[in-house]
């Protein structure tokens, strides 16, 4: 027989449950980025910040934690108590690519983070110097093959999301490239207008402009589908089956968070991203709008850790 303490906390339980639901939030929402104030996440990590304030009455507040391949936005949340207010705004690299490429993370995507929602997924693009000649992705890998380790590609180095794109397509292609790393996103691609690298690869939202002005010529995308603003542009895919790889933000939180607020975060974070203005604005960024629940995301995730632990193996990375 259970006795009449035990039966109070159960029956008292779902009580407990509501009222985390009902009341929640009750103060300040913590997001934290990996990423600088300015950058493509940032920009849209305050866009969904400054809704779910107005939608909660109460302020959502980003903050920046940028360096350390992520590393450093991760342990922030981590360190930070499991309360249902402290979110980590994260990239595909901070949740799947890491884990493939340290030796010794000090966090585990898997074990550490629990899924909220997808944010939105956006593409890369190979953009060459129109002096190269280059009309399609055929004219870049014809050259490549007569010109084997000549053809120059810009990336952010060959642990990154860039870098691993490009040392995959060369795998896939069967091409030798020198591949040139950088220390961020725009030094490489003002290297490739000016001539000194002939190609590179990179978000589509950070090329964008150049390539809208003719400063780079788009060859291809990395994306499984063409991307809004660029459906001229065909797919890699489309020259090599199964080439399909995409950037992605998505909200997570410290293990142990409450459901409640998972689910409440999830549900109001999906609301926001299906307002047709967000929808607009995502896209202003080159990032498709791309709502789910955390049980989706998971999934999603999941997936997503098999096919870059594949892609690891395949190109040679050793994790460092």
């Amino acid at each position: 027989m259970l006795k009449p303490v035990l039966i109070g906390l159960l029956l008292a339980a779902p009580l407990t449950n509501t009222a985390v639901a009902e009341t929640w939030p009750a103060r300040p929402v913590r997001v934290v980025l990996s990423q600088p104030p300015g950058s493509s996440p940032d920009i849209l990590a305050r866009l969904i910040a400054d809704r779910l304030t107005k939608l909660w009455d109460k302020p959502v507040v980003v903050e920046n934690r940028p360096g350390g391949q992520n590393v450093i936005g991760a342990l922030a949340v981590l360190k930070a108590p499991a309360d249902g207010y402290n979110f980590y705004h994260a990239t595909a690299a901070a949740l799947v690519i890491n884990p493939y490429t340290f030796k010794a993370l000090p966090y585990d995507p898997k074990k550490d983070f629990v899924p909220v929602g997808m944010i939105g997924q956006s593409g890369f693009v190979v953009a060459a110097n129109p002096a190269t000649g280059f009309n399609n992705l055929g004219d870049l890998v014809a050259h490549a093959k007569a010109n084997p380790d000549k053809l120059s590609v810009a990336t952010e180095g060959p642990k990154t999301f860039s870098g691993m794109m490009a040392a995959m397509f060369g795998s896939t292609a069967g091409v030798k490239m020198v591949a040139v790393p950088y220390s961020g996103v725009q030094p490489g691609i003002l290297d490739t207008i000016a001539g000194r690298t002939q190609v590179t690869f990179q978000a589509v939202a950070a090329t964008m402009t150049h390539l809208q002005r003719g400063a780079l010529r788009p060859l291809a995308v990395t994306t499984e589908k063409r991307l809004p603003g660029l459906e001229q542009v065909p797919t890699i895919g489309e020259s090599y089956p199964g080439f399909a790889y995409s950037g992605w933000q998505a909200l997570v939180a410290p293990q142990g968070t409450p459901p409640e607020a998972i689910n409440r975060v999830s549900t109001d974070l999906a609301k926001v991203l299906r307002e047709p203005e967000m929808v607009k604005r995502l896209l202003d960024l080159s990032i498709v709008a791309d709502a789910s629940t955390p049980g989706e995301l998971g999934q999603f995730l999941d997936a997503e850790h098999a096919r870059w632990a594949k892609l690891a193996k395949d190109i040679g990375v050793v994790p460092e």
